[in-house]
């Protein structure tokens, strides 16, 4: 298949732009650089510098009749959209619908959506089947999840003269080898790994005791794979998660003895509560288990270690 991966130069996007390439695919990948870099995108991959904010940088792409189109560009820090309500909008909100409207002028049959956890808000059911009322409570969870809206909206149009199968994945904490360690906006477990590794305290917002659902980015990768190659998969929107919760202050513990310290003898600071945090976190996984046939394989143990691995060899620490 001819394959475009928005936002392919990022932590997701290159390795599933990886996967892609080695299932032998033609992927194209377009990205601004603003969160990943250019020399991350694989050898193989037609790379284009763009944005999806611009449909001018997009229209090239899609004139080249795409298969497929896995969008995972976006704004990707909760922080961040506080400060830049406007630009996450924009990112998130509107660059998803440009990419929507050119699938649709080019008719291009499938369309994966990189959704988030975000979208549930604080939830009542913990582990969250998708079933759950979204009632999210950042702004960059109401972007996403509006996007995801959008996506499914366009898909059910009684207008539309083609099939236009979409899937929305709603992703959980994705962490492992090629995560940021030293971008404050991006996931926690490379934020904590890059301190460890330069020797600085680990800053934990709040008292601590928030859990989220670690998923390994190998387990993430093969989500998606199985969605691209599911006719079930279309309309349908899936969690993909570990199905297990762990609390920060417990993370931070793990992290701090991958690196050979001894509990407690780590600096672990805490300091006031973020806006947008969501206090329980777990996905409920039997859907895309079900549906998908897909199963997390990688425990938060192994892939810890083996992140932790490739960031020190990455540093020469």
């Amino acid at each position: 298949m001819r394959i475009l991966v928005t936002g392919g130069a990022g932590f997701i996007g290159s390795h599933l732009t990886r996967r892609l390439l080695a299932d032998g695919h033609e992927v194209h990948v377009i990205d601004n650089e603003s969160n990943g870099l250019r020399s991350v995108v694989p050898k193989g991959a037609h790379f284009v510098h763009g944005d999806v904010t611009r449909p001018e940088d997009l229209e090239p792409l899609f004139a080249k009749k795409l298969d497929a189109v896995c969008h995972l560009a976006g704004q990707v820090s909760i922080i961040r959209a506080f400060d830049n309500p406007v630009g996450d909008l924009r990112t998130n909100t509107e660059g998803t619908v440009n990419v929507v409207q050119q699938c649709v002028k080019h008719h291009v049959p499938r369309l994966i959506y990189a959704s988030s956890m975000t979208a549930y808000g604080d939830c009542e059911q913990v582990p969250t089947p998708e079933s759950e009322p979204c009632e999210p409570d950042s702004y960059y969870g109401i972007t996403k999840f509006a996007a995801e809206r959008y996506v499914h909206a366009t898909a059910i149009r009684p207008d539309l003269d083609f099939r236009f199968r979409v899937t929305s994945l709603r992703m959980f904490s994705v962490y492992g080898p090629g995560q940021a360690l030293d971008n404050p906006y991006q996931g926690v477990l490379g934020i904590f790994i890059g301190r460890l590794i330069r020797g600085e305290p680990i800053i934990i917002f709040g008292d601590g005791e928030q859990t989220r659902d670690f998923v390994y980015i190998g387990d993430i990768v093969e989500g998606w794979v199985a969605a691209l190659n599911s006719d079930k998969a279309a309309g349908g929107i899936f969690n993909l998660g570990s199905g297990r919760s762990t609390s920060i202050n417990d993370l931070a513990s793990y992290a701090a003895s991958a690196f050979g310290h001894k509990p407690g003898a780590y600096d672990i600071r805490h300091a006031p509560s973020r806006p947008g945090e969501q206090r329980r976190v777990q996905a409920d996984i039997s859907q895309a288990r079900a549906v998908l046939g897909w199963e997390p394989r990688t425990r938060l143990e192994n892939g810890l270690a083996e992140t932790v691995r490739q960031g020190r060899a990455s540093t020469g620490s």
